[in-house]
């Protein structure tokens, strides 16, 4: 019998063991740069930003001119009769006639009420806000990396625990099958180490399968292969107290929906002014460089004609009245400048609490996890007593595993405890504009 409850506690060992090649050092670093490179979200972020770069390039400006080619032919046939002033009649029949021409024409635009001008940095701050709209993105995918990477931590550390938690059962059991062997205890103290160790062994394989589907999870955000198997970085920093409160000072100024906000005034007010250009009058400038050549029939009084040379023109134009739309168009455009004034507001204050609300939290967690250190310590103390008085006969196998259990829970609230607390300073990292700019 003692030979069989020795091999339960291997074959379970056996069968709980992954079976994997050697995982590679997955740091936070390179992480980072896996997702900037590869996540979905973020090239589609930086494919818009190209694009609002080349909208607010000069070719797309309006103050260049244009110019066109152009070239044409005619051929006709036609019966004709002519009858002259002198009173003769001339018929042909099948008269031919060609035309041939070319020419290159220059519009440009000298004043059209100030219209592209706006229009022209409107296309800039757009330009500006897409970048900020791609760093929103990538702040958030950063938040979420962080989130799923640091659970894969918190995982294998769970593991880590869990394993020594297996250890500790096995040998427990150990102890009490060479007891019972020699007459030193009943067959109850063998039972409950096997029926702990069971549940040991289950929870670790339940572990082992969390940690297996979360860094599938990574490996989504990463957009890499799904089966790739990695080890994490549990080493957890966290920002010096003196620089966290230089951001929280000017979180308002850097957070990014505040900085969109002005963005958006800014787009607004140039949509306002160049608005009212149709206001003003619009001045342009034409010219050409053409050719023709026509050859006639006898009816006509020339046998043919080729002309060549230059023109230029400059023309206003000014619409005093469109109906209305015009005028309509600037009330519109002062509606909505003043929207967006409001909702900058509103987004002030939400700002203000939210970045309130992840300080307290941050703090909140954080002595969390310095309680929760202090917890482990003391429940590691709590166990290895036990452990020694349990060798000493002076607590029972339940009372031992009691001691063993709150050793576990403490170790793993420890780890979640300082896990939240770093994710809640990410948050308010983010929050204040500063997430991408510190080393995790």
């Amino acid at each position: 019998m003692r030979t069989t409850y020795i091999l339960l506690p291997i074959f379970l060992m056996v069968l709980i063991l992954p079976l994997q090649g050697q995982e590679e050092k997955l740091t936070k670093e390179e992480a980072v740069k896996l997702t900037l490179e590869n996540n979905f979200g973020i090239v589609i972020a930086k494919n818009n930003v190209k694009v609002a770069e080349n909208n607010k390039g000069v070719l797309n400006s309006g103050f260049l001119p244009s110019l066109t080619a152009n070239s044409g032919a005619s051929y006709d046939n036609n019966d004709q009769e002519a009858t002259f002033q002198d009173g003769s009649v001339r018929a042909i029949d099948g008269a031919e006639t060609t035309r041939y021409n070319a020419s290159l024409n220059l519009n440009y635009t000298l004043f059209d009420g100030l219209g592209r001008w706006y229009n022209y940095k409107r296309l800039k701050e757009e330009y500006n806000l897409s970048e900020l709209q791609a760093r929103e993105t990538i702040e958030t995918t950063m938040l979420q990396l962080f989130t799923v990477y640091f659970e894969v931590a918190r995982v294998t550390e769970n593991i880590g625990v869990l394993k020594d938690t297996y250890e500790n059962t096995e040998n427990r059991l150990k102890r009490a099958e060479y007891s019972f062997e020699y007459g030193q205890n009943n067959k109850l103290d063998v039972l409950n180490a096997q029926v702990d160790l069971v549940n040991d062994s289950i929870n670790l394989m339940n572990e082992r399968q969390a940690l297996m589907n979360t860094q599938r999870d990574l490996n989504v955000l990463l957009n890499r292969d799904l089966n790739v198997n990695f080890k994490v970085d549990t080493t957890i920093t966290f920002t010096n107290t003196i620089v966290l409160e230089e951001f929280l000072n000017e979180g308002e100024s850097n957070n990014i929906r505040m900085l969109q906000a002005e963005k958006n005034i800014m787009i607004n007010d140039y949509n306002l002014k160049a608005g009212k250009s149709v206001l003003l009058p619009t001045i342009g400038l034409t010219g050409s460089y053409g050719w023709n050549e026509g050859n006639f029939p006898a009816t006509n009084f020339l046998a043919s004609s080729a002309s060549t040379g230059f023109s230029a023109g400059v023309n206003l134009s000014w619409n005093l009245f469109n109906g209305g739309t015009g005028i309509t168009q600037i009330k519109n455009a002062k509606i909505l400048l003043d929207s967006q004034e409001t909702l900058q507001q509103q987004i002030k204050q939400e700002i203000r609490r939210d970045i309130a609300n992840a300080k307290g939290n941050y703090e909140n967690r954080l002595q969390i996890y310095r309680l929760q250190e202090q917890n482990v310590s003391t429940a590691t103390n709590n166990f290895e007593r036990s452990n020694e008085r349990y060798k000493l006969g002076q607590i029972t196998s339940v009372e031992l595993r009691q001691a063993q259990l709150n050793l576990l829970n403490a170790k793993t609230s420890k780890n979640l405890a300082k896990y939240n607390a770093k994710l809640a300073e990410l948050q308010l990292l983010q929050l204040t504009g500063q997430l991408l700019n510190i080393a995790l």
